[in-house]
């Protein structure tokens, strides 16, 4: 006689967001994505500008809980404004605070960006979803860019979570 175990799948979600104003569009687009992607909302949102000037030095506690709490969670969306045809100086700096090639092991990362026009719609394809990778961060879907007037009625944001939550999901439950 087969027996069959189920078994729920747990999604330890969490948001960052390097937008130097806080509660801002990047955070709610963010929002948005990551609880699409995980089938409900995320468990944990780190705005990474109310830990402000602590990001510049090592060993700020704030710091390390949020470092802490990005490396143990299975899913991570990064988002950032786009600044200068990038990510900002903010995210980059929490970003230096893991250790190169395994900070985010074991984390499935999808990579977030806004902006105001598709002339940057590269941006965090190639900006940003290096350095997760880099990181040990494993990304299973092309990162996202969005337009910051029009991601709420566009339909963008639906169509990639409805393309690709099932990878996500698959992975991060292969992962668990």
């Amino acid at each position: 006689m087969l027996r069959f175990v189920t078994h729920t799948l747990v999604v330890r979600a969490t948001v960052v967001v390097g937008n130097p104003k806080p509660a801002s569009k990047t955070l709610h687009a963010a929002s948005l994505l990551a609880e699409g992607l995980a089938g409900g909302p995320p468990d944990t949102v780190i705005d990474l500008v109310e830990l402000g000037p602590r990001l510049l030095g090592w060993g700020d506690e704030a710091v390390q809980g949020a470092v802490e709490t990005v490396a143990g969670s299975s899913l991570v969306v990064f988002a950032s404004p786009t600044y200068k045809a990038t990510f900002t100086g903010l995210l980059k700096l929490f970003l230096e605070q893991f250790a190169g090639g395994t900070g985010l092991a074991g984390v499935v990362a999808v990579p977030l960006m806004l902006g105001a026009g598709d002339g940057h719609a590269l941006a965090p394809e190639v900006h940003l979803r290096p350095v997760l990778s880099e990181l040990g961060a494993t990304c299973p879907a092309p990162a996202l860019y969005l337009i910051d007037r029009t991601f709420e009625t566009d339909g963008v944001l639906q169509a990639y979570v409805d393309r690709w939550a099932p990878a996500v999901r698959a992975l991060v439950g292969a992962r668990a």
